[in-house]
């Protein structure tokens, strides 16, 4: 994912550029310990961090996942390489601290509270069918965590197979196989409340 794939995928090459000059300069006063700079990646990345963790965790744990993720990049900011896109890097972070304590609670046999996700091939579907949000859920909730953060990184943050295969620390060839049975699950889930075609395979 280089640059901010997911920021501004209609960006210039000239645009672009100007987006990498600008983040590593904004990640060298973050290295400096510049607290406005720090201020800024925050309210930067804030909202889509805490929104991809709503989804994987949940919106109790969201808010401490969050927290935990900033103190990290805060922390390791000067370790940062520009090796991917900063925002690839954040998403990495995060997805790590979420997937481990998601991997924590299932090992003490904690169940996951409700996920407020909505692939944007089910919204039409439940839009036709009110109560069909809470099976969606719950079919989420019995995904297995990787098989739900390469859903919702797909089908919901819109993220292609490249980008997330950097995030997840996986192969392209992985994340298109684990997207594939997340769907295959999700219908077999869903199979007693839809006619079939909700999500394409």
């Amino acid at each position: 994912m280089r640059q901010t794939a997911y920021l501004n995928p209609a960006a210039t090459t000239a645009e672009l550029a100007h987006a990498e000059g600008s983040e590593a300069a904004l990640v060298a006063a973050c290295a400096r310990g510049d607290r406005a700079s720090l201020s800024t990646l925050y309210l930067r990345y804030h909202r889509r961090i805490f929104s991809l963790l709503v989804r994987m965790a949940g919106r109790q744990e969201a808010e401490e996942l969050c927290q935990e993720v900033f103190v990290r990049v805060f922390r390791s900011v000067g370790s940062f390489r520009g090796e991917a896109a900063l925002g690839t890097w954040i998403y990495r972070l995060a997805m790590n601290v979420c997937l481990t304590h998601l991997s924590r609670r299932a090992r003490r046999g904690e169940v996951l509270a409700a996920l407020p996700v909505e692939p944007p091939a089910m919204q039409e579907t439940r839009q036709g069918n009110p109560w069909l949000r809470d099976r969606l859920e719950t079919a989420l909730r019995e995904l297995p965590p990787g098989y739900r953060a390469v859903l919702i990184l797909h089908d919901v943050e819109g993220l292609n197979h490249q980008e997330i295969a950097e995030i997840l620390g996986c192969r392209v060839g992985t994340s298109k196989s684990q997207l594939h049975k997340a769907r295959s699950r999700m219908r077999e889930l869903l199979a007693p409340w839809l006619s079939g075609g909700a999500i394409d395979p």
